[in-house]
């Protein structure tokens, strides 16, 4: 699918009547798998590509160039649109104009921008500090005066909340939606109440972030978040917690058993491991620009 036509399409997505359900990816290999699930459109996560990209934790450490290069690889192998998690925007509002130019240009569909100073944290985590409003502000407007096409998305967070509490990041959010946010993600409201303080605040869709095993947002099924107000939910870290959990397990028991063989039930077979990024399709490519002897 040509990369504008995916702009198009996760505009379509936010648009219709239907909740938009996120995986998150951190490389080529998981966006696959998510697209060969089925959903209709995948995110980047920010601490998954630091995490697995540079084995590094999400605190600020990735350069654009980077996460740039993880990204161009998930869209070469995929056809569904891809948000990216794009941190800060690496910098100031000059910055943000780089970035939203390159992320672009390589066919991503949307990006996420936090207010946060830079180098950032992960969202759910503690001793987050952020830039004023003012200036998250015109690194916005930067964005959306930089983009060539009006439906790259620019998915805005705000993480307030824990740093000056609930009526801030409303202020902050509000702010940033008459500045040319096109999604809201008011990030790690602590409880139901708090997200329905958010959710009949805005015009523009609303983004939650369900973040397993110790987030500070309640977990809730996509039918229960549309109820709120809701219209999209990103899972960031769901494959890559499963299969951090999946790899130890395996090294355990090579590790105590001297094989693999007691958890070869567990895995995808040698042919199917191939057959998930494409093996006979490009097979069948060799065979036919092979040379003719």
């Amino acid at each position: 699918m040509p990369d504008s036509k995916k702009t198009a399409v996760l505009r379509k997505l936010i648009r219709s009547k239907d909740f938009l359900l996120m995986p998150g990816c951190f490389n080529a290999l998981s966006a696959r798998l998510v697209e060969q699930a089925g959903f209709p459109a995948a995110y980047i996560t920010g601490a998954g590509v630091a995490s697995n990209f540079l084995g590094y934790p999400d605190m600020g450490l990735t350069s654009m160039a980077e996460v740039l290069e993880n990204a161009r690889n998930i869209v070469q192998v995929t056809n569904i649109p891809v948000v990216c998690d794009c941190d800060t925007g690496f910098g100031n509002a000059v910055n943000v104009i780089r970035t939203v130019r390159d992320f672009e240009s390589a066919g991503i569909a949307g990006i996420q921008l936090e207010d946060q100073v830079m180098p950032k944290k992960c969202g759910h985590t503690e001793g987050k500090l952020l830039v004023s409003k003012e200036e998250m502000v015109q690194k916005i407007k930067a964005a959306v005066d930089t983009r060539k096409d009006k439906d790259f998305l620019f998915v805005i967070r705000t993480d307030a909340i824990a740093v000056n509490g609930l009526e801030d990041a409303l202020d902050r959010a509000k702010a940033y939606e008459e500045a040319g946010a096109d999604v809201i993600f008011v990030e790690a409201p602590q409880n139901v109440d708090q997200m329905k303080r958010i959710t009949g605040a805005f015009k523009v869709p609303l983004l939650a972030n369900m973040v397993e095993g110790g987030g500070k947002t309640p977990i809730l099924p996509t039918a229960e978040l549309k109820a709120l107000g809701y219209k999209m939910a990103i899972y960031p870290t769901a494959l890559w917690m499963a299969s951090i959990k999946a790899m130890q397990e395996v090294l355990q028991v090579l590790k105590k058993d001297g094989t693999s063989l007691p958890y070869a039930e567990h895995m995808v077979s040698f042919q199917e491991m191939f057959e998930i990024v494409g093996r006979s399709g490009y097979a069948a490519l060799e065979k036919k620009y092979a040379a003719k002897c």
